[in-house]
């Protein structure tokens, strides 16, 4: 291919791949043609130079690849073209095909008549020109196949070359990973003689740390550990980073040899030896620093015990600055100010000793107790190096809860005393609780100071100066606070104007640290909260006002909702609710008392049931006082005065209609309004069941006494006024007055005892349904139940007095006519009605006649009475209209029974009958019209 290439580029540097294949071609076609070539011109392809021409750089850079790529072909070329040129006779070319063709037979049979020495030389000519084209071409392929089977060998030596190249890369990537493996393995190995060399020397550098920080804090071991001798300690718990790295060292070996060397087992679990470590383990169990030394136990478990001990000493030291100086600062102020005897006034408390000492110690003992809460977190709650911090931290929780404790009961129960004696029981609870509010957020502020996390409380200042906008004081107080101490915010908190204002920063100020919500804090702070319901609890035993009660606890769950609204008061809430728990016990009892007095065992006076008296407004008659002509004229004046004024007085004139309803419903609805909302539902549900039942029996028995003292129409208005007013003043309760009761009945006690006493074989002491004792109370007693609703009952009665007061008033309106139509319906046959003496004409006629003269002033004393006791004109039409219809049809039944008597009977004839129907038609027109007009005037 590159031998090809070449040949082209040296024959004809100029000429294009296509000119030099359209060249082969045409050789080839006149090779083939049989006929002459002189005659025949050869084709020349056109050169795309003239259209395209080259710059010189291209043709220099095309000279030189053809020199380079030229093979032996070129010299062969150039040779034959001078030939062509040379040999101007013949005009067709000689290609190598024509040459080593024979000659054409055409040519000798054209020519032989010609001269045939002409014709020999010519052949010769052309057989030695061919000739030397097939030399040539030989030789030219001669080359050619050298040079491919040069070639041939160099792509063989090549291939040679990449398989081998090939192969020492395989090698090369084989050698390589065998390299990393093995570097692997070496880095491996290197970690685990690490890891090794590391364990072996941990024991050796716990075993220094031991015997180093012995004297570091006041520890000496002599005699081989036996003796455990404490001195003087050369490190200071102030120097914090000196401190902490002492106690990491050593909390560091208590776990080592504790777990690693299994001291833990033979020696125990550390602890501080306190009275919390020793709680904790039952009072029973001692600690590791207390066992004595063990001969036998290996040098791990004595190393633990030496531990153990250290870490007891570094732990003194926290308690001496910490537990130690709350109970001594508790004891000078208790010297001081001459406490418990003394107390202190509520005024004056938050200024006093009581919290300036302990503000001005705080600070230390909240670094000391934050390095004991660090090591605890860092440790771990499980670890046996924590258990000792956890000890010394329930130990100085103990310490300041029970010096606060000691400090401020007497002052608080004294202040509580005092509160109740000067404002009383409602008034004491008001402001009790709100001291005690405001108690409980100044404590949490002062506990916050000596056991709250620093680190959760550098962002609250700058919440609190965020949530009080433009407040200046509250500003400045969030200002000054910048250095991480809440308790001075909460303090002027408590003290500002704002309350709800100071609620919420006191909220946000303690969101990030929960540590008040220890159980020791707030246990101490329940039993301060106490007092109020000392003092509270007393007040009330004695106590029997209804108002008074629902008062206080109206109070009390104000208050509670104001604890509640912020987490630092949820003891004071815890306290208030447990007052209140107390208070609705004694409201309810005193609100049961009253009901079974006033209604159950209430015995009707001659003034309670003075009615229609009381309605009218009847008043007993004064005294008779004797005084001088002056002295009458200034009481008349006066009691006229009092007079208009009572009369204009809407107020007044509303009790007086108070006043006129039946003591016992007076009492039920006034005592059910009163403590509606202040007990529970329940409670008040079933409260108010017992006394509607109570009630409704009382109005009962009132209107039988009316009955007998004023009459049926005022004995039925009474019942039904008052139960109207029941239901309707029960409705805005909004409850069911339902209730299900339960009762043993014992009627089958006497079968099934004698049964039990009759069976002699009977099994007491079967742990099976066969029991005899269990069979004995399974058929002797029994439960009943029966549903109550007191509302359904209300109802009946309510139905049944509205019934009798429509038969009772349309009785009395209609007079004789009413005894006459029930005669009439008595009677069996029409003939016998006819023969009574009832049915006389003239006794009809006289019967219709007195009913008729009486209608007017009978109409007029029920419609009078109705008005009196129904102020509702709208109830009062709804009772008139049965009593119309029943009228109506009591005067169509007369009518009936009067048709169906005949004429000349009974002294009965045409114009008794029409004058008698007339009166019944006109006594039916009167019932009509006063109703109407009466319903008109309504």
């Amino acid at each position: 291919m590159s031998s090809l290439g070449s040949r082209g580029a040296n024959s004809t540097p100029s000429m294009s791949p296509t000119r030099a294949a359209s060249g082969s071609l045409s050789s080839n076609k006149n090779s083939a043609d049989p006929t002459p070539t002189r005659q025949r011109q050869t084709y020349s392809a056109p050169s795309y130079e003239t259209f395209a021409p080259r710059s010189a750089a291209q043709r220099e850079r095309m000279g030189r690849i053809a020199a380079l790529t030229a093979g032996p072909w070129s010299t062969a070329t150039n040779s034959i073209e001078e030939q062509k040129e040379s040999s101007s006779d013949f005009d067709e070319p000689i290609t190598l095909t024509a040459a080593m063709c024979p000659p054409k037979s055409s040519t000798y049979t054209s020519n032989s008549g010609s001269n045939d020495s002409t014709f020999s030389s010519v052949t010769d000519q052309k057989i030695n020109n061919t000739l030397q084209h097939t030399i040539n071409a030989t030789q030219n392929l001669s080359t050619l196949i050298k040079h491919t089977a040069s070639l041939r060998l160099a792509l063989r030596a090549s291939i040679n070359i990449a398989n081998d190249v090939s192969e020492r890369h395989s090698d090369l990537l084989r050698h390589s990973g065998e390299l990393s493996a093995a570097a692997e393995r070496l880095q491996h190995e290197e970690q685990v003689l690490t890891r090794r060399a590391e364990e072996i020397g941990k024991p050796l550098k716990h075993y220094d740390a031991v015997d180093r920080i012995g004297p570091l804090v006041g520890v000496l071991f002599k005699e081989g550990g036996k003796v455990v001798v404490r001195g003087i300690a050369k490190l200071h718990v102030d120097n914090d980073e000196e401190f902490v790295r002492v106690l990491e060292e050593i909390d560091e070996a208590v776990e080592f040899f504790g777990e690693d060397g299994g001291g833990a087992e033979i020696f125990g679990r550390p602890g501080s030896g306190g009275i919390a470590s020793n709680n904790r383990r039952g009072g029973r169990e001692r600690t590791a620093s207390q066992q004595p030394f063990q001969a036998t136990a290996s040098g791990s478990a004595e190393y633990y015990r030496r531990a153990c001990a250290l870490q007891d000493a570094a732990l003194e030291l926290l308690r001496v600055g910490v537990a130690d100086r709350i109970s001594q600062t508790s004891s000078q102020i208790q010297d001081a100010l001459k406490l418990p005897k003394v107390p202190i006034a509520a005024d004056k408390l938050e200024a006093s000793l009581v919290y300036t000492r302990f503000h001005g110690i705080s600070r230390r003992s909240n670094a000391l107790i934050n390095i004991a809460r660090k090591r605890v977190e860092t440790l771990g709650s499980g670890s046996l190096a924590a258990s000792s911090y956890e000890d010394f931290l329930t130990l100085c929780r103990n310490t300041y809860c029970g010096a606060r404790e000691t400090l401020l009961t007497t002052t608080i129960r004294s202040h509580m005393d005092i509160l109740k004696n000067r404002h009383g029981l409602v008034g004491m609870t008001r402001l009790a609780s709100v001291f005690l509010i405001r108690l409980c957020t100044v404590e949490t502020a002062l506990y916050l100071d000596f056991f709250g996390d620093p680190d959760k409380r550098q962002q609250s200042p700058k919440k609190v100066k965020g949530t009080t906008g433009g407040g200046g004081e509250d500003e400045k107080t969030a200002e000054e606070n910048e250095g991480g101490n809440d308790a001075s915010v909460l303090k002027r908190l408590g003290s500002s104007s704002s309350q709800q204002a100071g609620t919420a920063i006191a909220s946000q100020v303690l969101s990030e640290d929960a540590t008040y919500r220890d159980a020791e804090f707030q246990s101490m702070l329940g039993s301060l909260c106490s007092a109020l319901h000392r003092t509270i609890r007393r007040g009330l035993v004695s106590v029997l006002d209804l108002d008074v009660l629902c008062q206080v606890v109206s109070v009390l769950r104000e208050e509670r909702s104001a604890a509640n609204s912020t987490s630092t008061t949820l003891a004071a809430a815890r306290a208030v609710s447990g007052v209140i728990q107390d208070a609705q016990e004694r409201l309810i009892f005193c609100a049961n008392t009253s009901l079974h007095k006033e209604v159950v065992r209430f015995k009707p006076t001659a003034a309670d049931l003075n009615y229609p008296g009381k309605l009218l407004g009847e008043k007993p008659k004064p005294a008779i006082i004797v005084e001088d002509e002056e002295g009458k004229g200034e009481a008349a004046k006066k009691a006229e005065k009092e007079e208009e004024s009572e009369i204009n007085d809407a107020v007044a004139a509303q009790l007086r209609v108070y006043e006129s309803w039946f003591p016992p419903m007076r009492s039920v609805l006034r005592i059910l309004s009163k403590i509606f909302r202040v007990v529970e539902p329940r409670v008040f549900e079933d409260i108010a069941l017992s006394a509607v039942q109570a009630c409704t029996k009382s109005l009962k028995d009132g209107s039988s006494h009316i009955l007998r003292a004023s009459g049926q129409i005022h004995a039925d208005l009474f019942l039904v006024k008052h139960l109207l007013i029941l239901r309707e003043q029960l409705s805005p309760f909004d409850i069911q007055l339902r209730s299900v009761e339960r009762q043993l009945d014992f009627s089958e006690a006497g079968k099934a005892v004698s049964r039990f006493l009759a069976n002699r074989n009977r099994r007491l002491f079967s742990m099976s349904t066969e029991n005899a004792l269990v069979t004995l109370l399974r058929e002797g007693v029994s439960v009943q139940e029966s549903s109550v609703d007191s509302k359904r009952d209300l109802e009946d009665c309510l139905r049944s007095a509205c019934n009798d007061f429509i038969e009772h008033t349309t009785s009395s309106l209609l007079g004789p006519i009413s005894k006459f139509v029930d005669q009439c319906k008595n009677e069996d046959s029409i003939v016998v009605l006819r023969s009574k003496s009832f049915m006389n004409g003239i006794v009809v006629k006289g019967m219709f006649g007195s009913a008729l003269a009486n209608f007017e002033s009978e109409f007029g004393n029920v419609s009078t009475q109705m008005k009196l006791y129904l102020e509702n004109s709208s109830t009062q039409s709804i009772l008139l209209k049965p009593v119309v219809r029943k009228i109506t049809r009591a005067l169509e039944e007369a009518r009936r029974f009067i048709d169906e008597v005949p004429d000349d009977e009974n002294d009965w004839d045409a114009d008794l009958r029409e004058e008698v129907l007339n009166s019944v038609s006109t006594f039916e027109t009167r019932v009509k019209a006063a109703t109407s007009t009466k319903q008109g005037s309504n």
